[in-house]
Parts: C-alpha cells; sequence; structure tokens
C-alpha cells in the first residue's frame, strides 16, 4: 500500500517501476456531483489530468488490462429508460460528469493508439459499509439517528438504481480476467428505487422516523437513474444478488456497529 497522489507522476511511476503491475484499477478520483459544481477546476485537475498520467504510465509499462471506475452521471437526464451503453452521452449536466465522460474517452484513446486493453465500468450509486459520509443514505442515517431534520430533494420523488458494494466488486473482478479490446459496461442492480422509500427503509431499520424538509432538485442532479446491465450479465457474468431491502439494514447495521466503537 502506497499513499500517494495520482498526479504525482513520479512517485506513481517509481511504484510501476518497482512492482511492475500487470493490471490496473482506477478508482482514484473526487467524487459527487454537488461538490463538482463548487469545485470544477480541482475535478478536472485529479479526474483528467489524474487519469491521463494513469493512462501513460500503464502504456510504458505495457500493463496487459486497465480498469476505469466510470460513473453513470455520464448519462445525464435521459428519457431512455434504462440507461444502455449504446446511448448517446453527449450532454452531461456536471462538471463531474464530465470528467467522467472525458476519462472513458482518454481510456479510447490509449486503446486506438497504443492497443492498450480498457475496460469502463460505469457505477451507478454504489453505497454499503464504509460509503462516503456526504452520501445520501449514510448521511440520512446519519440525521435521522441523531434526530435531526433531513433535507429530501426533487421533493423525494427522485429515483436511483441503489448498487451494493460487494455487487459491484464482484463486476470489477469479473471484468478483471476478460481483457478485450475497448470496453463499457454497466454496473447497476437494474431496479430504480424512490427517494421517499429509501428513507422508509432507512427509517424501518434505524427504529426512528425522520423530520423531512422537501426541497425543489439540486443543480447538477438528475431525476432517475436506471441501468441496463444485459450486456454485463452476458459477457461478465454480473448477476447483482443484493435487494435494497437487504443492503440498508446492513448499511445501518454497520452504522451503529461503528457509533458504538467510536
Amino acid at each position: 500500500f502506497f499513499q500517494e497522489d495520482i498526479l504525482n507522476i513520479e512517485a506513481v511511476r517509481k511504484i510501476f517501476d518497482t512492482h511492475r503491475p500487470d493490471t490496473v484499477i482506477h478508482l482514484a478520483a473526487y467524487a459527487g456531483v454537488r461538490p463538482s459544481l463548487e469545485n470544477p477546476t480541482l475535478y478536472c485537475e485529479v479526474n483528467v489530468t489524474g487519469t491521463a498520467g494513469l493512462l501513460e504510465i500503464s502504456k510504458d509499462y505495457e500493463v496487459e488490462h486497465f480498469v476505469f471506475g466510470s460513473s453513470s452521471s455520464v448519462y445525464g437526464v435521459s428519457s431512455q429508460l434504462p440507461f444502455s451503453e449504446n446511448d448517446p452521452v453527449d450532454q452531461p449536466i456536471s462538471p463531474y460528469a464530465v470528467t467522467k465522460r472525458s476519462g472513458e474517452l482518454l481510456c479510447s484513446v490509449y486503446y486506438q493508439n497504443y492497443s492498450l486493453p480498457v475496460t469502463c465500468l460505469r457505477f451507478f450509486t454504489v453505497y454499503g459499509p464504509r460509503q462516503r459520509p456526504e452520501m445520501a443514505i449514510h448521511k440520512f442515517t446519519h440525521q435521522i439517528q441523531q434526530g435531526n431534520e433531513i433535507a429530501v430533494y426533487h421533493e423525494g420523488k427522485s429515483e436511483r438504481d441503489y448498487t451494493y458494494v460487494d455487487d459491484i466488486v464482484h463486476g470489477i473482478l469479473a471484468s478483471l480476467d476478460r481483457p478485450s479490446g475497448f470496453r463499457l459496461f454497466n454496473l447497476g442492480n437494474s431496479r430504480t428505487v424512490v427517494l421517499r422509500d429509501l428513507i422508509s427503509l432507512i427509517e424501518k431499520s434505524l427504529g426512528k422516523e425522520a423530520k423531512i424538509r422537501l426541497l425543489p432538485a439540486q443543480p447538477g442532479d438528475v431525476p432517475i437513474t436506471f441501468a441496463d446491465i444485459s450486456r454485463a450479465e452476458r459477457m461478465l457474468s454480473y448477476f447483482p444478488v443484493t435487494s435494497i431491502e437487504q443492503g440498508i439494514p446492513r448499511f445501518v447495521d454497520w452504522y451503529l456497529k461503528k457509533l458504538e466503537n467510536f
């Protein structure tokens, strides 16, 4: 393990020179739609320039497979459901989405010019133990447990394809042994959950009622995400097994145990 900045090219190159990895799983990024609107320059620097640097080093050290963690945000606001890898992705609505689409395009360039095998995985709203604290499930769980009011955007009507972290990990691992040119895959649960229903599941798991303040949509947010995972099923044998009804109690259990040990 090396705690390092992907923008520190010389440090990263030294790691590659020492260990000569045959596979790279690139998950390093500044994440989140709303923060990207506040600091787009930082997002572009880390997510785009950082990805370009890793691709360049991977090319130089003849890496056999480069796996890139992309995002469902690249689809933007789409009326075509579910989202397919063949859909147009030329109208992202946040700097974060732009950086992830830019990363995919860079990956494509390195395959076309240098024959670097690349797999891009579009993750759909990943949740589970150790989820980032600013993401909705973690944030709502904390606020409800503390008895605080929660701000619910889109008036609670937005829908997300929530995907449990174990299923995402299985998808990543399934892609590792299948390098083949340049490929794109959706990794989701292929089921949408309305935000108000999600909150109800958290309330049930905590045994507490939420204090809710309904608000309109925020800039950069999309009304729905919904993954067509047929390509991943067919080519990666990717079959998510954790429903939201199973995943939320698991997350809440992890969160409560974390509070006990704090």
